[in-house]
């Protein structure tokens, strides 16, 4: 891979940028200064607000401590214009490698040629970015994972005799890798099995906007038997609002997380489909570790998903 050399020069775009910056759960590494002594990497993550990306930290922490490599975490907090400033300061600090889970698929171009210019390799982790020189991404499956809950749906209405019954789907962030193939999964179970789609609105990937979004969506659409939300924290909103309206809804979440899971064995979530956010992490730091050894590596490493039902 080809990157081009940096045009700027550092010292005064690090005098601008260091006193904007938040660094959260720095390995090792708080300040400026990297160590020289060890690599240093960095993940730069759209959200530290949501538990599947604070298990992904998690899992780059400890694979990073495992290869004693310096790690500095960055919380973009959904937005991309701090995203960009993340990885400027970082092209300052001169790490040897960056790991991206991008806030927004199609801005987070401008954020890997931002790394690009500075010799720095990128690595996506669970989201990708449209432009740039990405040397590796790291997800899972997110289209067949959309399918695989939309199968589930329509097997679990089929057995209540709702077959190609209506259902609605809770779409994350807007210009995101993760919502789109989600969505473009899901939708493709629907066309297959016939399924009546009523409404499919976003959420942002955010608990509280899904239980309002619903709570409308459910008055609009009274003869909805499922929901699909491309996220636990949207299927959790939509559970708030669906026992509300003391309606018996089928509702799909999707990442496995810790809260997720326990609304499955509760049975207030049917189902949700698994991804492994700290293998992610863990998988993404690994491929850091090839690329600074200069071995080759995979341009997609695929992570397994699986689908956690209460049966």
């Amino acid at each position: 891979m080809n990157f081009s050399t940096i045009m700027s020069p550092r010292k005064l775009l690090a005098a601008a940028l260091t006193a904007s910056l938040a660094l959260t759960g720095c390995s090792k590494n708080d300040d400026a200064a990297v160590d020289s002594d060890q690599p240093s990497l960095a993940l730069v993550v759209s959200t530290l607000n949501n538990p599947f990306f604070v298990t992904l930290k998690e899992g780059a922490e400890k694979k990073a401590d495992e290869f004693g490599y310096n790690l500095m975490v960055l919380d973009s907090q959904n937005d991309s214009a701090r995203e960009m400033t993340n990885v400027e300061d970082l092209a300052v600090r001169g790490v040897s490698a960056i790991l991206l889970n991008p806030a927004d698929s199609s801005a987070a171009g401008n954020t890997v040629r931002a790394a690009n210019r500075a010799n720095i390799p990128v690595i996506t982790l669970d989201r990708g970015a449209e432009g740039g020189e990405v040397l590796s991404h790291v997800a899972s499956d997110n289209v067949a994972g959309g399918e695989l809950a939309g199968d589930f749906i329509a097997e679990q209405l089929k057995k209540k005799g709702f077959a190609g019954g209506e259902v609605m789907q809770l779409e994350g962030v807007a210009g995101t890798s993760a919502a789109r193939d989600r969505g473009e999964g899901f939708m493709k179970s629907v066309t297959t099995h016939n399924m009546t789609l009523v409404a499919s609105q976003p959420a942002d990937f955010d608990r509280t906007r899904a239980l309002n979004v619903t709570e409308n969506l459910l008055q609009a659409h009274p003869n909805v038997k499922a929901i699909f939300a491309q996220n636990d924290e949207m299927a959790l909103g939509a559970i708030t609002a669906v026992k509300a309206a003391q309606r018996d809804i089928i509702v799909v979440g999707f990442d496995g997380t810790d809260e997720g899971i326990k609304a499955v064995e509760s049975g207030d979530l049917a189902a949700t489909v698994a991804q492994q956010a700290g293998m992610i992490g863990e998988i993404g730091i690994e491929i850091a570790r090839q690329a600074l050894s200069e071995k080759p590596v995979e341009a997609y490493t695929p992570v397994e998903l699986r689908l956690v039902t209460s049966g």
